[in-house]
């Protein structure tokens, strides 16, 4: 049994870390919930340091219903996080998020891998950010996903 299988199913001395990694291709934030710095190391050997903040997360489940959105809201008292936001969705960059947990015991490498979103929308209040991100957005993907036209395939010209 994994640690953390033990750890969901009972309390154990350890204690679970969850950070996210927000970034919007420019900028990148991590983010732990709690009140101290959390100081990690990522699966690639950089260590960073977590901003602590209230957060709250709701995972989804890897099914095929096609709505596998994570939900989470962090505080907005200090306004960073809301300006990041704002800044990115005005922009149009694309935001992603990565999740990752960790034990008190090993901050040296998240406890599973890391799972990866794509940020699909947000909304910004004076206390808080709520944002839905998503593994992949099956729903609104093109198909046929290769498509015949003429700057791929001049041929076509000639039929």
């Amino acid at each position: 049994m994994s640690i953390l299988k033990r750890l969901y199913a009972s309390a154990g001395p350890e204690i679970i870390h969850e950070v996210l990694q927000v970034t919007d291709g420019i900028t990148t934030y991590y983010l732990t919930k709690g009140w101290d710095e959390l100081v990690v190391t990522l699966e690639t050997g950089a260590v960073v340091t977590c901003t602590p903040c209230g957060m709250d997360l709701a995972i989804p489940a890897r099914n095929d219903d096609g709505t596998q959105d994570l939900n989470f809201s962090l505080s907005n008292i200090d306004g960073v996080a809301s300006a990041f936001i704002r800044s990115a969705l005005s922009a149009g960059r694309s935001m992603s998020l990565v999740y990752r947990v960790y034990t008190s015991n090993d901050l040296g490498a998240p406890a599973h891998a890391p799972n990866r979103f794509k940020i699909k929308s947000g909304t910004v209040t004076a206390t808080q950010v709520s944002i839905t991100a998503g593994y992949f957005d099956l729903l609104d993907t093109a198909w046929p996903r290769n498509t015949y036209n003429l700057n791929k395939f001049p041929g076509l010209r000639y039929l």
